[in-house]
């Protein structure tokens, strides 16, 4: 998949230590950078959230998935939402806490966090190429009731750069899930947010924590150069 390379091998200066990466079995995964969670009216701000919160991972994302496209590594985005009646959605999610609206409640940008309305949608800055895997998901792993694993086996991808929000719940659920099955995770320090950025450190934190134990946390800066120089 990736272009003509002096070295499809390079090292990433990462927490807990560097890790070196083969690109052609990496792939970068964007978590649910979605209307929804991003934007006022949406399922983020109806839980009380400041969702300008998230605002600050949308250009290291968008540096990265550029980086990605110009080396033809290959691109995935996660959606999370639900059908329109709702037959996968567990009444405990769909019920709890007070938000102002719940989950399919009719919302300014659509039902909210129903697949197919403009809120469950990708952000225009990061919108998917036609080319690019678009993941949906009913819960907060990217790997539960999709079809992740067997793309990921398709491409032979073995390493995964992951991003997106919030850090703490569906990036770090699917960091756990990836790392159960295998996978070696890098984490976008700054391509990752939180509407609470005590949970976003921390999220971090127990990821790198005991020497990886779920995977390793790097700047956008340091992935960039990492790529730059396997294609140099």
């Amino acid at each position: 998949m990736l272009n003509s390379a002096k070295s499809t091998k390079s090292v990433i200066s990462a927490e807990p230590e560097p890790i070196t990466l083969d690109w052609p079995a990496t792939a970068l995964l964007i978590i649910d950078m979605q209307r929804d969670f991003l934007e006022p009216g949406g399922f983020g701000e109806t839980l009380g959230n400041d969702v300008s919160q998230l605002a600050g991972a949308v250009k290291p994302i968008g540096a990265v998935l550029t980086a990605a496209r110009d080396t033809g590594m290959l691109v995935i985005h996660t959606r999370e939402g639900h059908l329109p009646d709702l037959s996968d959605a567990p009444p405990a999610k769909v019920e709890r806490g007070a938000p102002s609206l719940r989950i399919g409640d009719p919302g300014p940008m659509g039902r909210i966090l129903i697949r197919g309305e403009a809120g469950h949608d990708i952000i225009p800055e990061l919108y998917p190429l036609d080319s690019e895997i678009v993941i949906d998901k009913p819960g907060k792993g990217a790997f539960y009731a999709t079809e992740l694993g067997d793309v990921l086996e398709k491409y032979g991808i073995e390493n995964l750069l992951v991003c997106g929000v919030t850090t703490e719940v569906c990036v770090n659920t699917t960091v756990r899930e990836a790392n159960d099955r295998g996978y070696r995770c890098v984490v976008i320090s700054d391509g990752c947010a939180s509407y609470f950025p005590e949970f976003h450190e921390m999220g971090l934190k127990m990821i790198k924590a005991q020497g990886g134990i779920f995977g390793w946390v790097a700047s956008s800066a340091g992935v960039l150069e990492a790529m730059k120089v396997s294609t140099t």
